[in-house]
């Protein structure tokens, strides 16, 4: 893989960027302060700006890394994050990241979780040239399930009690896409010559 860092990425309603110290009260105030985002997470709601603040300094100080990849979610008629997506696990062995993402409980069911992943997808097969890119959620949570596979992503099955968050010890619905996949799809769907 060519780690390339955490590059901007726009799409049609958003752009991807890395965090700046500013987004430090946005990101308190729409989706680090509220129980409903942090209810199937393994990170506690946070109940201070302090806690949000330490979160965000060691994020900033982790883009010099560029192994890192951590985007702000900034609808562009909003201009601030309202969530994030992010590679929470990888494995340069077998090629593989594992993404994670949270946002606020007010833009869910938008679709804007979906187009954060779908665009993060070509940029880690093409560019960075990973071979497995994989994401799971807690069965009791299944919208997040349905943002997988809105991407693409395949169900794998369920790991029983492989996973904890905020609800203890869970199980873990698996999903992945492979670069194979990917290639496969993005061929198929490319116009043929003109006859």
């Amino acid at each position: 893989m060519t780690h390339l860092g955490t590059k901007i990425i726009q799409t049609p309603r958003l752009t991807l960027r890395p965090f700046r110290w500013e987004d430090m009260l946005p990101m308190f105030r729409n989706w680090e302060s509220d129980p409903a985002v942090t209810e199937f997470l393994r990170w506690p709601t946070a109940k201070s700006t302090d806690e949000t603040k330490q979160v965000l300094g060691d994020w900033i100080s982790s883009y010099s890394d560029p192994a890192f990849y951590l985007w702000a979610i900034v609808p562009g008629d909003l201009g601030e994050p309202i969530g994030s997506i992010s590679v929470v696990e990888r494995d340069d062995t077998v090629k593989k990241v594992h993404i994670g993402y949270c946002i606020g409980s007010k833009w869910w069911h938008k679709g804007f979780t979906s187009e954060a992943f779908a665009a993060i997808i070509p940029f880690f097969f093409e560019e960075v040239g990973v071979n497995r890119i994989e994401s799971q959620h807690d069965p009791r949570n299944p919208h997040s399930g349905h943002v997988m596979e809105k991407c693409g992503l395949t169900y794998e099955g369920t790991l029983r009690q492989a996973d904890h968050s905020n609800q203890g010890i869970v199980d873990a619905c698996m999903y992945s896409i492979l670069s194979s996949e990917y290639f496969a799809r993005k061929e198929k769907s490319m116009p043929g010559p003109a006859k």
